[in-house]
């Protein structure tokens, strides 16, 4: 049995467990330590590989262990699962954890600084309030619907709806009116508390030089630039567009066996909310080239002309991602394609 070169952790609130291993991945030392008792603990090793699993707390933790002079590498937790054997507890998940890490071909996440998780913070508010925006809007459509009245798709027809539950002439029963009311002042004060973030994101973009590159892509705003600086790994992490593009699970579902291809609908496995963002922005830029035309002989004209609308949606927000990661990797602004004459 050699010394300690890799250390599978099991993180959780106040209870952790490392699972030591040698390079010949043979158990140096199993222990459960409490959270008080585990920077003291890692202090005191050589330098080593600490490995853990993608959830709450292991950004920070990796950030404290790297100051230290350990390796830090990061697992998704659907890459550890196929590692635990039979019951699943503390010990057999960090065993799991230390196992997956010395696989020669495993995928590992990049360490995210406290800057970029603060910047994760302002966009993942932002969108839980936007969300419950939504909900209370969805709300008010329904009670009011009960009563006869119905308003047109959009969150800006919902202000019908307001003008009509603060008029006191209404039809509305005043038992109703006023429990609508309320509905309505929580509808108002998530409007002004998504504009205070819509702002702070703006203030954060205007100084971040990759977030203003960004920008620059047909299709990508504010929003969409901060989600990317904040939530994407580095452009390191891919070794072309494409595996940035699947890693938002932007690619189709392949179903192949005996030299057989089967292709599927997008896999959706990847990061859902930047893979939301890039499709609404797709098709934004898609509504725009429907209303005023695209390009004569562009990819995009040819595309709406060949595929539904969603279709070429997706496609496009694949073809976006492409050129996120190409950005990213190479610096620069995006330059839109010369046309064939």
């Amino acid at each position: 049995m050699g010394d300690v070169t890799t250390i599978g952790l099991d993180i959780a609130k106040t209870s952790f467990q490392a699972h030591g291993a040698d390079a010949s991945g043979a158990v140096v030392f199993r222990k459960k330590l409490s959270r008080g008792r585990l920077l003291a603990f890692f202090a005191g090793l050589p330098a080593c590989v600490v490995v853990m699993e993608t959830c709450s707390g292991a950004h920070h933790w990796g950030r404290e262990f790297t100051r230290m002079g350990h390796t830090v590498r990061l697992i998704p937790p659907a890459y550890v699962k196929p590692f635990v054997k039979r019951q699943k507890n503390d010990e057999a998940d960090a065993e799991a954890i230390c196992e997956a890490a010395q696989r020669p071909t495993m995928r590992f996440v990049a360490v995210k600084s406290a800057e970029q998780q603060a910047l994760g913070v302002v966009f993942r508010a932002r969108d839980l309030l936007v969300r419950q925006r939504t909900q209370i809007s969805n709300a008010i459509r329904g009670h009011v619907a009960e009563f006869g009245t119905v308003a047109p798709k959009g969150v800006c027809y919902v202000d019908r709806l307001v003008a009509m539950i603060e008029d006191a002439d209404s039809a509305l029963p005043a038992a109703a009116r006023e429990s609508l009311k309320i509905l309505v002042a929580v509808l108002a004060k998530l409007s002004e508390e998504v504009a205070v973030l819509d702002r702070e994101i703006a203030r954060r973009v205007k100084g971040d030089l990759t977030a203003r590159r960004l920008m620059t892509i047909p299709g990508v705003g504010p929003v969409t630039a901060a989600a990317m600086v904040a939530l994407a790994p580095g452009p390191q992490a891919f070794r072309r567009g494409r595996d940035f593009s699947a890693w938002l699970g932007l690619t189709p579902l392949q179903k192949s066996t005996g030299g057989k291809q089967k292709l599927g609908q997008i896999t959706k496995m990847g990061e859902r909310t930047l893979r939301r963002l890039l499709v609404i922005g797709a098709s934004a830029v898609i509504k725009q080239a429907l209303l005023k035309g695209a390009p004569p002989g562009s990819w995009l004209a040819q595309i709406i002309a060949r595929k539904p609308r969603m279709l070429a949606a997706v496609a496009l927000a694949n073809k976006t991602a492409r050129v996120v990661w190409a950005l990213l990797a190479n610096g620069g602004t995006y330059r839109a394609p010369a046309l064939a004459a």
